[in-house]
């Protein structure tokens, strides 16, 4: 998603300079010339931020700033500043403004703000999603779904985690949804008031670990792959967590550490205190009768998102969507929900068959198209097929297909 900067400025030719500046670093500029036009964009769910010069014909900065404040106080709001406005500016910061820039600026330093202003705003909007999702119920229910024992097994592990308080290693394959996971148990920990704050691990050196943590406050501090962690920053994490620092650590990953700390690439003594607490998410071969609801669930959200009306899942659908392998788990069967939502691919393509698989494709076509004719009774599609029922039934499982799926009333 390209991110969005109002920048509001009466002189045009400051205007467009800056705006080219965003554009060249992947920004999406919206360019404003007064008070009047800057403040219809603005909404507490505007996803940038505001870059505003202070002195301006009619409304000024300052008036743009106290109307964003009073719209969202935490949409942050830079000012750009002439030389003689410094001290103005200055006095502005402890008004709620998050930074100011004195023109002429140069575009690194610039956007370099811009940056850490945009930073900011996500993890305030992640956060405002969070407690929503909080408020809304059973946050383990809700977002972790599946009807399978491992889904149950794995709801009831997290929120037994998420009141222990404790450091937190959540251990899936590739797609398998660590990420979602650890945002879960911090929902129904006590600390769900508070930053969740995620990081990827491998970007990250000591320093900026250190200013992870310190976002992150009384809340939770998600490492994703956090095999991925530089050494030096592993020092920095095993000291912080040693010296009993606020925020709660989880780490995510999808690799074996102790097959890394016996090959001397990860710190032993960090792999204990991270492994206090240890939540598995199994991979979704494992759990086959939860690709269904799955696939439903994403569906449904794919279509919700870009306005379309949802398209007919039929049993058939869903049964060759069990018979597939996923890999890539709950992220492959993700995307290819969107995509089928979109209307742009078979979600389970057929793939080139030799003839066993033909016969098996047919013999599914015949039992899938009686069940139908039946109205799922499978008595009587047995009878319409010439099977013995045992011989019917075996036929079923096989296929992975239902009776009561095909049932019309």
């Amino acid at each position: 998603m390209t991110r969005q900067v109002l920048l509001v400025d009466d002189d045009a030719s400051v205007r467009e300079a800056l705006g080219q500046t965003l554009e060249l670093a992947d920004l999406e500029p919206i360019l404003a010339g007064s008070y009047i036009v800057a403040k219809d964009h603005v909404a507490r769910e505007f996803e940038g931020v505001v870059v505003t010069d202070i002195r301006m014909p009619g409304k000024d900065g300052f008036a743009l700033l106290d109307f964003v404040r009073s719209v969202d106080p935490d949409l942050p709001v830079i000012l750009l500043t002439g030389e003689g406005d410094v001290p103005m500016a200055v006095r502005a910061i402890s008004n709620g403004a998050f930074d100011f820039l004195e023109k002429p600026c140069a575009p690194k330093v610039f956007l370099s703000v811009v940056r850490r202003a945009l930073t900011a705003r996500d993890l305030v909007l992640e956060n405002r999603r969070l407690k929503r999702e909080l408020a809304a119920g059973d946050a383990a229910a809700r977002l972790l779904r599946g009807t399978s024992a491992q889904s149950e097994e794995l709801r009831r592990r997290v929120r037994l985690v998420g009141r222990a308080g404790a450091e937190v290693l959540v251990s899936g394959p590739p797609g398998s949804g660590t990420s979602k996971v650890a945002e879960v148990i911090h929902l129904v920990s006590s600390a769900s008031q508070h930053p969740f704050v995620k990081r990827s691990a491998a970007a990250l050196t000591p320093d900026g670990l250190a200013e992870a943590v310190a976002a992150a406050g009384a809340g939770t501090l998600f490492l994703d792959e956090v095999s991925a962690l530089d050494p030096s920053a592993q020092l920095t994490l095993l000291d912080w967590l040693d010296s009993g620092g606020e925020a709660r650590v989880i780490a995510g990953t999808y690799r074996d550490l102790q097959a890394l700390v016996d090959a001397g690439r990860f710190s032993a003594d960090l792999a204990m205190r991270l492994e206090v607490l240890r939540v598995d998410i199994p991979p979704l071969d494992e759990r086959k009768e939860d690709i269904g609801p799955l696939f439903r669930h994403y569906v449904a959200l794919a279509c919700e998102q870009a306005a379309l009306p949802e398209p007919d899942i039929t049993p058939d659908v869903v049964a060759r969507l069990m018979a597939q392998d996923w890999p890539g788990n709950a992220r492959s069967l993700m995307n290819a929900a969107m995509r089928f939502a979109m209307g742009l691919t078979d979600p389970a393509p057929e793939q080139e068959m030799g003839l066993n698989d033909q016969l098996a494709q047919v013999e599914r076509t015949l039992l899938v198209a009686a069940l139908e004719r039946a109205g799922g009774r499978a008595v009587q599609a047995a009878e319409m097929l010439k099977l013995p029922r045992k011989t019917f039934y075996d036929k079923l499982a096989r296929h992975g297909l239902r009776a009561e799926d095909y049932r019309h009333d």
